[in-house]
């Protein structure tokens, strides 16, 4: 992007002449071969790594040597079975060592991959394989019954034979290790695949309505496996990762399935999380970057003393936080507890591949609230929902993002991707943010989760983290409710610490000497634990659905 004729505040990244704020990170190169899949461009980064993964329960590993070759034996088979560029493959399987190799393989011959949540039920995953319309499925044994009600074929991930059992309701094609003995063939037909082509096909929780298959470019791809080695300078030292969120997410599969393999770095693979095989993980193999969502960092930070007792952590040298911003005493409290550990924080949605916004150093992350900086190559846009106009510094509005790790767009969705995407290119994120005097990015709100009290905007984030500073108060969520006369009103779930005797009123007292009458807090109810999703988000709907049966 050439910023010729623009004049840019160098302290804020803010543009006035098109309203545009320009990232302060140091620009990523990107590779200008317009021919070029995600798989070669990964497989040809020079570097000096021995194991790429390690199964953190069984201890099994794949050298980078053994990982290529089982690409490209995987890829061979597809091409012998028919796969051909356009193909949507299915990926319904746990984490493991084999989830990377099968993505590998099939976006390097141009076919597509898609991913879903093994804790899916089979209704939710049959909706997804009639959206997607995969031509083939790679699940594990015990995953088979999910697939029940599709025809598609299977080619089984578990080491042993197919038993007949599951042959007979399911159409078993082969298994993964049958496909790995296979040579390599250096003949097979290859369709020519560009960065403009279609990479993947990731459903989103989708903050409103129903579930979408957001369309991955290799271009976008690449784009971010560039941001990601660019913010983790990983070429000197022996570093390691454990993969503790699930590699069918955004987050997952991008960091650990894709960009850590570009730069010669291990990656330990926790098949599902459980705090303790975690902990033993990072001590027995040496861990430096513990990559995780806000309610495991909770966990670590009240735990601190019985499991620094326990466990050998001396190896970590940051922590990687993301899914939802971590608050100030949250920070602090980690911070007091483990001080040799560096605590980041990261910003992306899966419609920007995972990135977009990052601190990269305990300093950035200690301004507290901070979504961090924008990433290198992305540029950002405050909008003002009502009249569409941007706003410069220190302004609230929704938060637009441009780059090259954008969506191409929502699968067979042309409508919701003219709600999201606009002309030019900018993605309109769908979150409240500003952007302060130094260029750093804070999430006010969820746009569609704002609470309409006669007609002011009532952000639930701002009203959950002052709940959060009370002394007996461990967990809190706002929403609406309606109300007959002020349209809604904000109702507070609360999580009382142990012993604590704290009452409605207090509650409401509490918030009502702090903030502005319209924002005051009309109904509490008592909860032993807040609703929240695999990254830390709070389930506002499940909270409101509960709120409005019992009224």
């Amino acid at each position: 992007m050439s910023h010729k004729n623009v004049t840019i505040d160098p302290r804020s990244g803010f543009c006035k002449s098109n309203s545009i704020f320009y990232s302060k990170r140091k620009l990523c190169p990107h590779p200008p071969n317009h021919s070029l899949d995600v798989t070669t461009f990964i497989s040809s980064r020079a570097h000096h790594g021995k194991i790429a993964f390690i199964d953190a329960s069984t201890g099994r590993h794949l050298t980078f040597s053994d990982l290529w070759r089982a690409v490209d034996s995987v890829a061979t088979c597809l091409a012998d079975i028919g796969v051909r560029k356009g193909h949507v493959i299915l990926l319904l399987s746990p984490n493991s060592i084999y989830f990377p190799v099968v993505c590998l393989a099939v976006m390097s011959i141009g076919a597509v991959i898609t991913t879903t949540n093994p804790l899916n039920t089979t209704r939710e995953i049959g909706k997804q394989v009639a959206d997607s319309k995969p031509i083939l499925a790679f699940t594990t044994r015990q995953l088979v019954p999910k697939l029940a009600e599709s025809t598609l074929p299977i080619v089984l991930l578990d080491e042993d034979e197919p038993s007949q059992q599951y042959v007979k309701s399911a159409k078993i094609l082969t298994t993964l290790s049958e496909m790995l003995k296979k040579q390599p063939s250096e003949r097979r037909v290859r369709d020519r695949v560009n960065q403009d082509d279609t990479a993947t096909l990731l459903y989103s929780s989708g903050t409103t309505g129903a579930s979408k298959g957001v369309v991955g470019s290799h271009k976008s791809l690449i784009a971010m496996i560039q941001i990601v080695l660019g913010r983790f300078n990983l070429t000197e030292g022996d570093h390691r990762f454990i993969c503790t969120v699930p590699m069918f997410h955004i987050y997952g599969l991008a960091v650990f399935a894709l960009a850590l393999l570009a730069s010669g770095t291990t990656v330990v693979i926790l098949s599902k999380y459980e705090m303790h095989d975690m902990l033993s993980a990072i001590e027995k193999y040496r861990i430096t970057y513990l990559p995780l969502v806000p309610p495991i960092l909770v966990a670590l930070v009240n735990g601190a003393d019985q499991i620094r007792s326990k466990y050998d952590l001396s190896s970590l040298q940051s922590v990687l936080s993301g899914g939802a911003p971590l608050s100030k005493e949250v920070i602090e409290g980690f911070v007091e507890r483990y001080p040799t550990v560096t605590i980041l924080q990261g910003y992306g949605l899966t419609e920007s591949t995972g990135v977009g916004a990052s601190t990269d150093s305990l300093e950035e992350s200690r301004r507290y609230g901070t979504a961090g900086l924008l990433s290198p190559d992305m540029e950002g846009k405050i909008v003002d929902p009502e009249s569409g106009e941007a706003l410069p510094v220190n302004r609230t509005g929704e938060l637009w993002l441009r780059g090259r790790s954008i969506m191409k767009g929502y699968f067979g969705n042309a409508e919701a991707t003219a709600n999201t995407l606009d002309a030019e290119g900018w993605l309109k994120t769908g979150d409240l943010c500003y952007i302060d005097d130094d260029g750093f990015i804070f999430v006010v709100d969820r746009l569609k989760e704002l609470i309409k009290y006669k007609g002011y905007q009532v952000p639930p984030a701002e009203l959950e983290a002052l709940l959060l500073t009370h002394p007996e108060i461990l967990d809190a969520a706002v929403i609406p409710i309606p109300d007959k006369e002020a349209g809604q009103c904000p109702m507070a779930y609360v999580v009382r610490k142990a012993g604590s005797s704290l009452s409605e009123i207090a509650i409401m007292e509490f918030v009502a000497g702090q903030v502005a009458p319209y924002k005051r807090i009309r109904r509490v109810a008592f909860t032993t634990s807040i609703p929240k999703n695999q990254s830390g988000k709070i389930l506002r709907k499940d909270l409101i659905q509960l709120a409005t049966s019992k009224l």
